[in-house]
């Protein structure tokens, strides 16, 4: 969130490898610095902690990468070379998971190299063989990537990081004739966009422990399944029909759809019926027991976990169970709905900014994502855990439609800077 402007301004003013090297070598250091940080012999978990948010900070990039394809394609091109590059992002999820499961046979105890003083196991080899992907694109990014930037009509202009009287000239007229509102009404659709997902990947877990009576173990391995192999292919699937989709009937209509499929997912969750969740009763009678028959059976118990609505969560008494079959419906609409969503609202930001380099805007955006995403938990924690489900999709569903709303009133003007400005037809 910090990085993504920053990054942003860099590529504005110099070429976009030098931010790209820089913020990919941060992340592999990161990660070096992860598989190291159980040498310290205090503080570990402060230098596991650190070397996260030198991830995190790295990976600012994406603004970087998306300025510099919405710079190197044409309005016709744009969507494509985006779509593209989301189905990139997703496979990198897909994949990411899948590679860490099969580095898990080096196991706890792994191989030390005495030399190095370094110990591969399940857990520093994944961070290892990120690092190397660091290297290969840093010499991806070094000897293959070029400059290469064009206007709406795929017309050659200077690079980024040329200064002269005329392109000083024609930076501040585009700088005046950007529409700041549709600007602000991009980053705040991507926001929800992004907050919907977030609350979407955070909620699966707790969400199917309590209404279906799944442990810990079972939540997480189901829900992997659901959201990493099924919802992640599909998402790519979803990528590859945008890009035919949106040369037919345009990139608004596709975000309008695709919000409404949201909605409609979100509200499929609402609980309905007669039928409700399953509460750990067995938890509250031990609690009136006396101390010593409560320490006996507490110590009988102790190899289940319980499982069903927390007695905590009195919400659990009178809202209504979710079924199983509302749960994987939901799933899949918000599958479909949140790609098409996430590709056409920061492609559409792309052409409302026009032909002028985009790093400070698309750090915007990229912060306003992270943004969403940082309280996407907290909603979760705070809603969804006190009130329960009713409360937490009733509100989810209120922000799409003011969001549908928004975008309505403003749907005219949603269009490309050419456009706007009578250059070229949208």
């Amino acid at each position: 969130m910090v990085a993504s402007p920053i990054f942003g301004l860099w590529s504005n003013h110099r070429p976009c490898r030098e931010p790209l090297v820089c913020s990919i070598f941060i992340n592999l250091s990161a990660n070096i610095y992860y598989a190291y940080a159980y040498l310290p012999s205090t503080s570990n978990k402060v230098h596991i902690l650190m070397s996260r948010a030198f991830v995190g900070f790295g990976a600012g990039n994406v603004a970087v990468v998306r300025s510099y394809v919405a710079g190197a394609t044409t309005l016709k091109e744009r969507t494509g070379a985006m779509a593209n590059m989301s189905a990139s992002q997703a496979l990198g999820f897909i994949l990411g998971p899948a590679l860490q499961a099969c580095l898990s046979f080096l196991g706890e105890n792994g191989v030390t190299v005495a030399i190095l003083r370094l110990r591969l196991n399940m857990y520093t080899a994944p961070a290892f063989l990120a690092a190397a992907f660091g290297v290969v694109n840093i010499l991806l990014v070094l000897l293959v990537l070029r400059e290469h930037h064009i206007d709406d009509h795929g017309r050659c202009i200077r690079a980024i990081n040329y200064t002269s009287e005329d392109r000083e000239e024609i930076s501040e007229e585009t700088e005046e004739a950007i529409d700041q509102v549709a600007v602000l009404t991009s980053n705040f659709l991507f926001f929800v966009v992004m907050f919907i997902f977030a609350v979407f990947e955070t909620i699966a877990t707790p969400l199917s422990m309590d209404m279906f009576a799944w442990t810990r173990r079972q939540a997480v391995f189901y829900n992997g399944i659901i959201i990493i192999c099924c919802i992640g292919f599909e998402s790519i699937l979803v990528f590859l029909v945008v890009k035919v989709a949106s040369k037919r009937f345009g990139d608004r209509p596709i975000l309008l759809t695709g919000l409404i499929i949201i909605l409609c997912g979100f509200f499929i969750l609402l609980p309905w019926g007669n039928r409700y969740p399953k509460i750990q009763w067995a938890d509250i009678k031990n609690n009136s027991f006396v101390n010593g028959i409560q320490q006996d059976t507490k110590f009988s118990n102790s190899s289940l976990e319980p499982t069903g609505c927390p007695p905590e969560q009195t919400w659990c008494q009178y809202t209504p169970a979710i079924h199983l079959a509302q749960y994987f419906t939901s799933d899949v609409l918000i599958g479909v709905g949140y790609p098409a969503c996430n590709v056409m609202s920061y492609t559409l930001y792309s052409k409302i900014l026009g032909p002028r380099p985009q790093g400070v805007y698309m750090g915007w955006l990229t912060a306003s994502g992270s943004g969403a995403r940082t309280l996407g938990p907290v909603f979760v924690s705070q809603i969804y855990t006190i009130l329960g489900p009713r409360w937490a999709f009733s509100l989810i569903c209120s922000m799409v439609v003011a969001a549908i709303t928004l975008l309505s009133c403003l749907y005219r003007r949603l269009i490309a800077f050419s456009a706007r400005h009578r250059n070229v037809t949208e």
